[in-house]
């Protein structure tokens, strides 16, 4: 090993592990997808069921196995938590981080580190690398199976193309025909705008073909015959009529995957956005002409990712998680950009400079406020306030100067990299006991846990999903809802807003109520609810 393979192992270990897995469980599982997903492979685990996911005992047929596998191994080894359920995104992450670092060093040598070290760096890949979900497992392998497919194209070697047809089959495991559709799209792009048509063709591998339905179809075809409703909730609903209607209420307007998108790549967009537009130039002013294997490659980078932010514009149900296979692409094409840099040697133009060091810098002032923003919801303009903003004015000033200074392009990995750190250490310092309190059923679990004398089973009346399946993990048990008409026979607790209080009461229908407690940082009260009497 020489050494500079031994300073990029150490690099790519050091940040990986610090932007992926450093403070995993420093907050609770967020949102109503982490704690569903982490319940659900807890679930599976415990019926030893490697094939039907459940939630509540019940299938839970929205999403297909990967994501669940991948935590029922992690829960094994590290035992049943927030922090096993996070760790199979952090570790496709990783994967993806070294995937392109390899690919770089055999096809683009020059800018390996570059090239990994932007992939891990990027908004997108931070945020969903420590969540527990199934779009970082869709990216990882969606990512490696398109730079496989590429490697494939320039060596012609059928490990490469069974490599991509794994990871194809593999991405197919974790989010559904999406992943070999997508991949389709992207290449058929690719071959009408560079008229190669023929590698399109060549793509059509039998062996890669039979693998990839080996690897894909036993859980397909046994999740079908244990559960024969299956095809209809899986590729009726949650894919064809979440593409083609708002039946899941996530409706938004038709360009709000370029915002979205704009800042998956934070904060390396503008430099992104330029190197794009320098391909797609060039592209066209060569279109009728035979293009060389390196640009082509660029148009590759492009295709994959403009395609699917074009895709899910269409679509009329839009998540930002949806657009995270698209960041590695960033990434890729700015890698090869700063190579053709290098070897020339030209100026970072200037107001490039500027714009770059404005991005790279902003983060760091809402990445130091999280703390007040998530308790106050608003932004302190005091002291902390003043404090942010002269920070960032001191970052992007100092980022600014070293790419105008004297060795500029190849300065740019190492200075934006440091806000990306301090921005990433703030928030673990600074934000994670507020995100923890105010949006997590963590402490609230914990602190209704303090005053049981029995585990009792528990309810919640008013309250949001999020908080419902949060409890149920936390507390590893069904949560009945009073809306719902789930209220409990025998004693129990229930959670509900104090405005809630009277519907508690209704709800009882004439049993004991006994306030316990107040949750201050989600306003919530907490009750028990006595049995129902024999004499009803």
């Amino acid at each position: 090993m020489t050494a500079r393979t031994r300073t990029d192992t150490l690099l790519l270990a050091g940040f990986c592990a610090f932007l992926f897995f450093y403070g995993l469980g420093q907050f609770g599982l967020l949102g109503a997808d982490e704690p569903r997903y982490a319940q659900v492979a807890r679930e599976m685990l415990e019926r030893h069921d490697w094939v039907t996911p459940t939630l509540d005992g019940r299938p839970w047929l929205e999403k297909p196995p990967l994501y669940y596998w991948q935590a029922m191994l992690a829960y094994k080894v590290a035992g049943v938590s927030d922090v096993a359920a996070r760790i199979p995104s952090a570790i496709d992450a990783t994967l993806l981080v070294i995937v392109v670092y390899l690919f770089f060093r055999k096809f683009r040598r020059g800018v390996e580190i570059d090239a990994a070290l932007i992939t891990a760096s990027c908004a997108g890949v931070i945020g969903f690398a420590r969540a527990a979900s199934t779009d970082m497992p869709l990216a990882a392998f969606f990512g490696i199976a398109m730079l496989a497919w590429w490697a494939w194209r320039t060596t012609a070697s059928n490990t490469l193309i069974a490599v991509f047809y794994l990871c194809m089959a593999l991405g197919t495991l974790a989010k559904g025909p999406l992943a070999p559709f997508l991949t389709a799209l992207v290449i058929v792009v690719w071959a009408a705008a560079t008229k190669e048509w023929r590698a399109l063709i060549k793509t059509l591998w039998l062996p890669g073909i039979l693998l990839f339905c080996a690897v894909t179809l036993p859980w397909y075809v046994a999740v079908q015959l244990r559960n024969p409703q299956f095809f209809r909730e899986f590729i009726l609903q949650h894919n064809l009529a979440r593409f083609s209607t708002n039946l899941y209420h996530h409706p938004e307007p038709f360009w709000y995957y370029v915002p979205v998108t704009a800042l998956a790549l934070v904060p390396w967009i503008v430099f992104i956005i330029a190197a794009m537009a320098e391909s797609i130039r060039v592209w066209w002013a060569e279109r009728k002409s035979a293009q060389d294997n390196e640009l082509q490659f660029r148009i590759f980078a492009c295709c994959w990712l403009i395609v699917p932010v074009i895709f899910f514009s269409l679509s009329r149900s839009k998540l930002p998680g949806y657009i995270l296979p698209v960041v590695p692409a960033g990434a890729v094409l700015l890698a090869d950009y700063l190579l053709r840099r290098f070897e020339v040697d030209v100026p970072v133009p200037k107001w490039m400079a500027i714009a770059h060091a404005l991005v790279a810098a902003a983060p760091v002032v809402p990445a130091v406020l999280i703390g007040f923003a998530v308790n106050e919801h608003r932004l302190p303009f005091e002291r902390p306030m003043l404090f942010a903003v002269a920070l960032a004015v001191i970052l992007c000033i100092a980022i600014a100067l070293t790419l105008l200074g004297r060795m500029q392009w190849r300065m740019l990995r190492f200075v934006t990299l440091i806000p990306v750190v301090l921005a990433v250490a703030a928030v673990l310092k600074l934000g994670t006991t507020a995100i923890d309190e105010r949006l997590s059923a963590r402490p609230l679990a914990a602190e209704l846990a303090s005053v049981e004398t029995h585990p009792l089973p528990l309810a919640v009346c008013g309250t949001s999903r999020e908080l419902e399946y949060g409890l149920a993990f936390y507390r590893n048990q069904t949560v009945a809802r009073y809306e719902s008409g789930n209220v409990p026979s025998g004693e129990h607790l229930v959670v509900a807003p104090p405005k809630w209080k009277d519907d508690v009461v209704k709800y009882a229908a004439g049993r004991r109520v006994s306030f316990l407690g107040h949750y201050a940082p989600q306003n919530l009260d907490y009750y028990w609810v006595g049995s129902v009497s024999r004499t009803h």
